[in-house]
């Protein structure tokens, strides 16, 4: 058995976004290889941790995936 080595990020919105909107985020990054999960507490709605496999994914390509779903974004904590 393997031990796998799993990393969390946080994404921070610029702006409020619609439920719709952080629902389209959240489908489009927990279908990205390698993440293992998103949660974005309905009490913090500029905030969203991802956890995610390095060795298959990385923070560029979770933060990517989020702005082109129309989220103004960055990372925080890294």
């Amino acid at each position: 058995m393997t031990d796998i080595q799993l990393v969390d990020v946080t994404v921070h919105f610029d702006a409020d976004l619609s439920a719709v909107a952080r629902g389209d985020i959240e489908n489009a990054v927990r279908a990205l290889d390698g993440v293992v999960s998103v949660h974005m507490p309905e009490d913090k709605p500029h905030l969203a941790v991802v956890e995610y496999n390095p060795e298959r994914m990385n923070s560029a390509t979770i933060l990517k995936t989020v702005t082109e779903q129309g989220g103004h974004a960055e990372m925080i904590g890294l």
